[in-house]
């Protein structure tokens, strides 16, 4: 499941505009989530709720839900600021955790396989050639639908659902980049399946040594992804003996 959200943020009082520390008792309002949207991998469908549409107990309810659905779940900064947030609004109502769920964070492999200008979710999806956010007007969208305003909520339910379409066309290109990505073949019941995408073209190219084994080095022939195989093979000497090389201490 690809997902994102959009919160209200806090309402506080403060004496200047630079380098504020705030207090506790200068909190108005904290922030809480405005809005999700969310979409099955290469669905048409695309899901959306909101505080305007459902009200918090439906809106809340309903993504978590849908995160029980989920083997996965897709988001860019999502460990640290839309799964915090979610898991915040379940325990506000009185939910339990959510069913578990490898988290797919594209943010996390931006940052981390590449050298990029900029992370953003935008720029990203920009040098990739798939599209870019919505344009708004900025902070007046967010409080125009947080006074309940027509105009502002639609442009809102636009803008959230082209980011999770843009995430969904972020993910297909970054497959196979991302480490340690859910295997597909635990799900789809196949051994010689990519790890990452699930394609069934593996070719085998030359062999991949840990301390003491070897394996076969794979590399998908649909998505690029490079994996091992599962067997490992022994090592051994031209008279047939087994190689056991020592381990470091």
């Amino acid at each position: 499941m690809l997902l994102d959200i959009e919160t209200a943020p806090h309402r506080v009082y403060v004496w200047g505009l630079y380098d504020q520390n705030v207090a506790i008792n200068q909190i108005e309002e904290p922030g809480y989530t405005l809005c999700w949207s969310a979409k099955w991998y290469k669905s048409k469908k695309m899901m959306f709720s909101s505080t305007k549409q459902d009200g918090v107990k439906a809106m809340i309810q309903r993504i978590y839900d849908l995160m029980a659905e989920a083997d996965a779940i897709v988001h860019y900064n999502g460990n640290k600021f839309d799964i915090p947030t979610l898991n915040q609004e379940f325990m506000q109502q009185k939910l339990t955790p959510p069913t578990p769920s490898a988290q797919i964070d594209l943010y996390q492999t931006a940052k981390r396989r590449f050298r990029l200008a900029s992370n953003k979710l935008d720029f990203v999806a920009q040098t990739l050639g798939v599209g870019k956010k919505l344009p708004h007007k900025g902070m007046e969208l967010w409080r125009g639908c947080m006074a309940g305003n027509a105009s502002d909520w639609n442009t809102m339910e636009r803008y959230n659902k082209q980011d999770v379409r843009l995430l969904e066309r972020v993910y297909t290109k970054l497959i196979p980049w991302i480490p340690s990505h859910p295997n597909h073949g635990n799900y789809l019941n196949r051994g010689d399946s990519c790890p990452n995408c699930g394609g069934h073209k593996m070719r085998s190219e030359g062999l991949r040594y840990t301390q003491q084994r070897q394996y076969r080095r794979l590399h998908c022939m649909n998505c690029g992804a490079w994996a091992r195989g599962a067997i490992s093979e022994k090592r051994t000497r031209k008279d047939g003996s087994i190689i056991r090389p020592l381990v470091p201490l």
